[in-house]
Parts: structure tokens; C-alpha cells; sequence
């Protein structure tokens, strides 16, 4: 009788195989998300300049923070005065990332 030494790693390949392809995966999946993140933020770091903008020449809350949700929706938006600047903040969660920009410009400017 012949035995086969190799019985037992019967189906190894393809367990190792099935380990590494999850590995690969979430490793894509992460990827992804981050650079759905970066995006993201780009979008919101130039919306928030233009609200900021707005702000500055007299444009009502709702407007500034309208430009802001048009560009990156449901960004929640934060105005503030500072000296000479006016100031806006947004921020969103963005694939369980929390993603924020301001932007400043000066009040009354042009």
C-alpha cells in the first residue's frame, strides 16, 4: 500500500488563498475610502472659500451655507467674525472619516 505524504495540506492553498484575498480587500476598501475622504475635502476646503467670500460682502447665513451644501452635501457650516475676517467652517463625515476646512476672508472686502 502507498500512502500519500501530503493528505493532510489537502485544501491549504486555497484557505491561504481565500485569508489573503479578505487582506487584499479591506486593504481596497480602505483605499477607497480615503480617497473618497481627500475629495471630499478638496471640494469642502474650496467651498468654503467661496462661502467665505460671500460672507465677507454682506450675503445672508442661509446663502453662504447654501453654497456650501451645493457643493458637498449635508456639510454642517459655521460662520464666526474675527477681527477683520470673516470666517466659515464646514464639516462632514465622509466614509467614516471626518472631514473639515475653513476658509477666511476679509470682512467687507472685495
Amino acid at each position: 500500500m502507498i500512502r500519500d505524504g501530503l493528505g493532510g495540506d489537502r485544501g491549504s492553498v486555497a484557505a491561504e488563498f481565500a485569508i489573503a484575498m479578505t487582506a487584499v480587500a479591506v486593504v481596497v476598501l480602505l483605499a477607497v475610502g480615503i480617497l473618497g475622504a481627500a475629495g471630499r475635502q478638496i471640494l469642502l476646503q474650496d467651498a468654503v472659500a467661496d462661502a467665505a467670500r460671500l460672507a465677507s460682502r454682506g450675503e445672508s447665513g442661509a446663502r453662504v451655507s447654501a453654497a456650501v451644501q451645493a457643493a458637498v452635501p449635508g456639510a454642517s457650516v459655521e460662520i464666526s467674525d474675527e477681527g477683520d475676517l470673516v470666517c466659515v467652517t464646514a464639516a462632514r463625515t465622509v466614509s467614516g472619516i471626518p472631514v473639515t476646512a475653513r476658509g477666511c476672508a476679509l470682512a467687507d472686502g472685495w
